[in-house]
């Protein structure tokens, strides 16, 4: 019985053997594999949103406010966060522009606070349009002349991140 018992365990010892080599061979041969690659890709252009002048809600007076509406335009094809909306001092006479008929009423007496939407800023859906109401922008000092009475305001804002 002991040569018996012998030949079986050296069946299993080389049955073993055999199987450990196949599983071993198998990882080395996946281990060593080589690959290689490559990929590319473009993103679209983006386009810059747009703001349409902004106007008073209500009739300004001398060291008063009022709210201003604009809307914003977005073209691309994903929505868009608007961080800020601040005057654009490039349009205008330094973001300001009052009717013709009231050409001798200073813009100098005006002045808009930079909005924010309480740090939450606007976000504007792709190629959507968002209205957006400002309140308490744009104020007027009390130093205003009498030739400002009656005058419509436009506002021009830029749009920051």
């Amino acid at each position: 019985m002991a040569l018996g018992s012998m030949r079986g365990r050296g069946a299993i010892v080389v049955l073993v053997a055999a199987v450990t080599l196949l599983i071993g061979g198998g990882a080395i041969a996946y281990w060593r594999a080589a690959g290689g690659g490559s990929g590319a890709e473009t993103t679209g252009t983006t386009a810059a949103v747009t703001l349409s002048p902004a106007t008073p809600t209500a009739a300004l007076f001398p060291g008063g406010q009022t709210s201003v509406v604009l809307t914003v335009t977005n073209p691309n094809l994903f929505s868009v966060r608007v961080g800020s909306l601040a005057l654009d001092t490039g349009q205008g006479s330094s973001g300001f522009d009052v009717d013709g008929a009231h050409t001798g009423c200073a813009l100098a007496i005006l002045s808009f606070a930079t909005q924010t939407n309480a740090g939450a800023g606007w976000t504007v859906a792709a190629s959507g349009n968002l209205s957006v109401t400002l309140t308490n922008a744009l104020s007027m000092t009390s130093a205003a002349a009498s030739s400002c009475q009656g005058a419509s305001f436009t506002v021009y804002l830029v749009a920051g991140p």
